[in-house]
């Protein structure tokens, strides 16, 4: 139980670090939320879970994988925002983009016989 609880308090400190961090710089916030410290962190979790680097292999290439339709977000967001579009809406609009652009690149690579 304490292992998960300094899981938890670790990765949320990071990301209250990065949100902090970016309220004064928005260079270095982007550089440190840009940098794959959870993926990082996940490896290094479930490394010391598992004890399996084949585990950690997986999880590293479903994560690269993954990390192309992820960037939707940050082409629609500003693009909408710079639109003049409600911030709420913005978001909501380029989750959603997002997220089917995640269901095309499973269905792709399913297609293709790349299991995830």
């Amino acid at each position: 139980m304490v292992y998960y609880i300094i899981k938890i308090a670790v990765t949320t400190v990071l990301v209250v670090a990065i949100s902090e961090i970016s309220k004064r710089s928005s260079f270095v916030g982007a550089l440190l939320a840009s940098v794959p410290l959870i993926s990082v962190m996940a490896m290094l979790w479930r490394y010391i879970d598992t004890k399996d680097v084949t585990k950690v292999s997986v999880l590293a290439t479903s994560v690269f994988w993954l990390v192309l339709p992820s960037l939707a977000l940050f082409v629609t967001l500003p693009l909408l925002l710079k639109l003049g579009m409600h911030f709420y809406l913005s978001i909501s609009l380029s989750i959603g983009f997002t997220v089917g652009c995640y269901w095309l690149m499973v269905t792709v690579l399913h297609h293709f016989g790349v299991k995830l």
